[in-house]
């Protein structure tokens, strides 16, 4: 039952010249799990464009087509036929979900009401994340959980006879929890309701809606929203063209803005409101990032980017924009490294429970290679320097520890593009999980960026 570990490969990176090119990033990864659940899960076909082939993205794949669902690729075209909402099939052996926290909380959602055994099993890393977030409001649902010490994997969920359908008021900003509650809500007669008092990514309402969910959302005065589900109606197959990731579009971004002498144009970036912090917060330090073409695909907004080499000055992020950049923190941190001035960074308890504690691992990676930085419970500041000087591994032994995560790697890999010294991570393999194309984008770019 357990996930086989590949070995580590590790990576470095070095002082760039310049980075120029023309890129379209991969797309969405939220946007890509939830295509190919809701398509799994849907009537008739749902064809998909634009889809993130990452690891954690396919395993959601395996989870569906276990529980039934028809999936094939044709071309660039993902083709899905789903099995029908209510229809899922009891899987044959545990799902394996990797690296995959997104996959692995909402698909608890979805089939854990059903009246049969689901077990659910991942990596090391997926084994050691919370999931008592999403099984807590599942077992007032009537679910029955099975789990790991801290409600950790592997486990195993059995639905009710007769599932009712609950008000939940998220207690965290976060996501995965909303979508689990209204996923499982899909199964359970009667209307299942979300109350979120901050407001966090919506791609799971407006997904839903696009496939036929009888789904409403109320916006108070004061911000928080109320999200009614109606149960066990009918979703139809649709056509997707997923946009490009935010989170992946951030490490090139962050890497023009860094390396002199550098000026790249990102193509169809996915610039849903909830989505855009980081954006939002480079600009605010002064980045040249110019937003080309605004428009709309499939119901969500997007746009390119130029991105130009930029002076920036340390800030004060406000911690109620964290939800909205909440996987960017690390790559906002190496900007901040080379900045003029103090950034600080306020809100950041979800990093604590991410593929790593992210907070930790960040701290440990910048001071590992020479950033003056401070951490806190909840909260980091870091001091930068705008010439790259004296920051870097001294020595080969300088190595970032990654703790499986991808965006661990991917941050310090772009930091070694400005620093004096190289910089040294220890895994480069756990990038597949969300952007297989990282290595060979960067270089195609002029990035000094290779296995060690």
């Amino acid at each position: 039952m357990g996930h086989t570990e590949t070995p580590l490969r590790p990576a470095s990176a070095r002082r760039s010249r310049s980075l120029k090119g023309d890129i379209r990033i991969p797309g969405d990864k939220s946007i890509s799990h939830r295509s190919f659940m809701f398509g799994g899960l849907a009537s008739g076909e749902t064809r998909i464009t634009g889809l993130l082939e990452g690891e954690d993205v396919i395993n959601t794949g395996r989870a569906m087509q276990a529980m039934g669902a028809s999936i094939r690729k044709d071309d660039d075209t993902w083709i899905i036929r789903g099995v029908g909402n209510g229809c899922l099939l009891a899987p044959e052996a545990p799902l394996d979900f990797g690296n995959a926290g997104t996959g692995c909380r909402l698909t608890m959602g979805l089939v854990g009401v059903y009246d049969f055994d689901s077990t659910f099993i991942g990596d090391a890393s997926l084994s050691r994340r919370p999931m008592g977030r999403v099984l807590d409001p599942l077992r007032l649902m009537g679910v029955q959980v099975q789990a790991g010490p801290g409600d950790t994997l592997p486990t195993t969920l059995h639905g009710p006879r007769a599932p009712a359908p609950i008000s939940y008021r998220v207690p965290m900003a976060s996501a995965q929890v909303k979508s689990a509650v209204l996923l499982a809500g899909l199964n359970v007669p009667g209307v299942t309701t979300v109350i979120e008092p901050v407001m966090t990514r919506d791609h799971t309402e407006k997904m839903l809606k696009g496939f036929g969910a009888t789904l409403d959302v109320e916006t108070a005065a004061d911000g928080v929203r109320t999200i009614r589900l109606e149960g066990r109606g009918t979703l139809s197959g649709q056509s997707i063209d997923v946009p490009g990731d935010p989170s992946s579009t951030a490490f090139p971004l962050v890497a023009a803005l860094l390396v002199p002498d550098s000026d790249v144009l990102i193509r169809n970036v996915l610039m849903n409101e909830t989505r855009t912090g980081l954006i939002l917060t480079l600009q605010e330090m002064g980045a040249s990032i110019e937003i080309l073409d605004p428009r709309q695909a499939g119901g969500e907004d997007v746009a390119d980017l130029r991105v130009r080499t930029s002076e920036l000055k340390g800030v004060t992020v406000p911690p109620e924009r964290a939800p909205s950049m909440i996987d960017e923190y690390p790559v906002l941190a190496v900007a901040a490294s080379f900045a003029n001035g103090e950034t600080m960074m306020a809100g950041l308890e979800e990093l604590r429970v991410k593929e790593s504690d992210r907070l930790a691992a960040v701290a440990r990676g910048l001071e590992i290679n020479g950033v003056d930085c401070t951490e806190g419970e909840d909260w980091l500041s870091v001091r930068g320097r705008p010439d790259g000087k004296g920051l870097g591994g001294r020595t080969k032994e300088a190595v970032v520890n990654t703790w499986l995560d991808h965006r661990i790697a991917m941050s310090f890999l772009v930091m070694g593009l400005a620093s004096e010294y190289p910089v040294y991570v220890d895994d480069c393999g756990i990038i597949a999980t969300s952007f297989p194309e990282f290595m060979d984008m960067m270089t195609g770019l002029g990035a000094e960026i290779s296995q060690s």
